[in-house]
């Protein structure tokens, strides 16, 4: 017997309702429901032992050892024994060699002359005669490759700003970001992170750790759309580190959502289940307020598009319908915008990719109709949301549509259809599966992608 079910036979062979295990066990009803009928993996150790002590199990029930010794605590936290974690993909940094046979050489000439456009983008002095053209087909590269260097010290020192003008520029970086300006992000995301470091370093102050734990997690948003897990967990992590010691439950729950993410995309999803769920039924996030109730919302949400990657449409459709009940219960507004927002809006474009994902193209195209392109908070999350239309398209075998929706993003969002992965995938499977045309010709050849 599975432990959900042994629990859930325990709970109603004692009369105890899920609002009453979860008392005892600190979840609240509905994650206690989760964990019994499978939703969200009993893999934890801590989580196992908590459910065996309020149902007064004995370990072994639940497949746990008697506790040889008591648990060691850090910083508040019980720390139990864990298994194997499983391995990162293998690394895609620091290639010198050329892709689809292009000359590295000319590769490199195209990066410096992108980083001299990208630091004229964001404003900042250079040497030299002038920027080049940005070829923007590279910007995620280039992105890459300055976020690596600012994350690991390497490089120049940078000047370190006042503290009373970091917040600015923090506000001009995610500006950047929702308006998908790569190029100007390369210099300022980077540059941020430098002095970041430098200011925590001088200046031993939360509010400097809870900056630069944003400016990390904006840096792993960025990496996410660019498919570096690598550097992305390792941005992740220092966000949850940074929200740590800052004592800031919003921070730290952004944190483990996109620790979430990552998990995912590693294939892990029995972990990204478990990280998300489990920082949603958080007490510290339970008494943040809307924004806590909002962000219990978007990591509800990340769950349900874990399942959903999984195959399991109903238990997708499920948590997608509590993230759209905690929006409709905050009153209809868009809340965190600086985590892409969160409202009854983006839930219904996140089930545009749920339900693709969990095979269903034509729940899909109907979630995109019920939206509005324009009431989107962000030019990035309209970028987003064509993303989806286009894979849904794709998916029902529409190329013309699916050709038409591409170009409409590379209208609104040039540098991030050009430089995203993930459009670049899709645009290189249109161009080998059916008849091409001079669009979609030309908009390959801006993104960089080789017939």
């Amino acid at each position: 017997m599975k432990p959900g079910e042994l629990i859930r036979e325990t709970r109603q062979a004692k009369g105890m309702t899920l609002a009453e295990l979860g008392k005892r066990t600190g979840y609240s009803a509905a994650q206690v429901s989760r964990y019994e009928r499978g939703i969200s993996p009993m893999t934890d150790i801590d989580v196992l032992r908590r459910f065996a002590d309020a149902l007064e199990l004995p370990p072994q029930a639940v497949g746990l050892a008697p506790p040889a010794r008591r648990p060691e605590v850090r910083h508040g936290q019980r720390i139990g024994a864990t298994g194997a974690f499983p391995r990162l993909p293998a690394p895609r940094l620091g290639g010198s060699g050329g892709e689809d046979g292009e000359d590295p050489v000319r590769r490199r000439k195209l990066l410096a002359g992108l980083a001299a456009t990208a630091a004229s983008a964001a404003g900042t002095p250079l040497l030299g005669n002038g920027a080049a053209q940005a070829d923007e087909a590279l910007l995620g590269e280039l992105l890459v490759t300055r976020l690596r260097d600012a994350m690991l010290g390497l490089g120049p020192a940078p000047m370190i700003p006042s503290a009373e003008k970091l917040p600015a520029d923090f506000a001009h970086a995610l500006a950047d970001f929702d308006a998908c300006r790569y190029a100007s992000l390369a210099v300022r995301l980077p540059r941020l992170i430098r002095a970041g470091h430098a200011l925590t370093a001088a200046d031993d102050d939360s509010a400097q750790y809870s900056l630069l734990a944003e400016t990390y997690l904006l840096a792993t948003r960025m990496l996410v759309k660019l498919d570096e897990q690598q550097l992305g967990w390792m941005a992740a992590d220092r966000a949850r580190q940074l929200a740590e010691a800052a004592q800031d439950p919003l921070v730290v729950a952004e944190s483990a959502r996109q620790l979430a993410v990552l998990a995912r995309k590693a294939g892990w999803r029995s972990e990204a289940l478990s990280i998300a769920l489990s920082a949603a039924d958080h007490p510290d996030l339970r008494r943040a307020g809307r924004p806590g109730a909002a962000l219990r919302g978007l990591l509800v949400q990340s769950a349900s598009y874990t399942l959903a990657r999984g195959g399991d449409r109903d238990g997708m459709r499920e948590l997608a319908d509590e993230a759209a009940a905690i929006a409709e219960e905050l009153g209809g507004g868009t809340l965190l915008r600086h985590y892409g927002g969160f409202s009854p809006l983006t839930v219904g474009l996140h089930r545009i990719s749920a339900e693709n994902h969990a095979g269903d193209p034509l729940a899909a195209l109907a979630a995109a109709r019920s939206i509005s392109l324009k009431a989107l908070p962000s030019v990035e999350r309209r970028s987003r949301a064509l993303g989806d239309i286009a894979v849904t398209y794709d998916r029902l075998g529409r190329r013309a549509d699916c050709v038409r929706t591409l170009l409409a993003a590379e209208r609104l969002a040039p540098q991030e259809t050009h430089a995203r992965p993930a459009t670049k995938s899709l645009i290189s499977g249109l161009l080998v599966s059916g008849p091409t045309s001079m669009e979609l010709r030309g908009l390959a050849a801006r993104s960089g992608v080789l017939a």
